[in-house]
């Protein structure tokens, strides 16, 4: 006979994904003429609980290499940027968001630079990057439980008890007699 048990667990109750493509400007010390490379580093970020939704909040420094003075010289601006996404993570078996829920948020795919333009003087840019939520809460588990009173079954070996009845304890006392004779 079984009956069921309930199991209360940390599991992951949620979990997404979003890809979002932010326009950044950049001021350089000087006028650009070209662009020679455009990258991104430092990328941090945290998420929350935000009434019922996740809010992912980061940061990351973005490098602009380019040339000046009519392409004969060049220089490197580094500017940092701040960002928030908001993410509506489905939640299973009808859990909800608390204040009790851990938040994971994962960089999928690091921040990299998609476009590139100069316009009056100034570097536009687009940065794209693809994070993940998980959410991991209290949830229950059924399982099912078996009645048992002993699952350990006794052996018993009857050889080795007849064997040990079949001695003769007097043994060496008649072997001894048979020398005499």
């Amino acid at each position: 006979m079984s009956n069921f048990r309930e199991i209360v667990t940390k599991a992951v109750i949620g979990k997404a994904k979003k890809t979002s493509g932010n326009k950044f400007t950049v001021e350089t010390d000087e006028k650009p003429n070209t662009v020679l490379g455009c990258w991104v580093i430092n990328n941090t970020f945290n998420g929350a609980n935000n009434n019922g939704s996740v809010l992912i909040t980061g940061a990351f420094d973005v490098n602009v290499w380019y040339s000046y003075d009519n392409d004969t010289k060049t220089a490197v601006t580094t500017k940092r940027f701040t960002y928030s996404d908001k993410m509506n993570v489905p939640l299973k078996n009808d859990t909800v968001l608390d204040n009790n829920s851990e938040i994971i948020v994962r960089s999928l795919k690091q921040p990299t630079v998609t476009n590139v333009e100069i316009k009056n003087g100034l570097v536009d840019l687009t940065v794209e990057k693809e994070l993940g939520v998980e959410i991991v809460g209290n949830t229950k588990v059924k399982i099912s439980v078996e009645d048992f009173d002993d699952d350990y079954e006794e052996l018993i070996d009857d050889e080795l008890d007849n064997a040990i009845d079949a001695i003769d304890e007097n043994y060496l006392e008649t072997e001894e007699v048979k020398e005499e004779e």
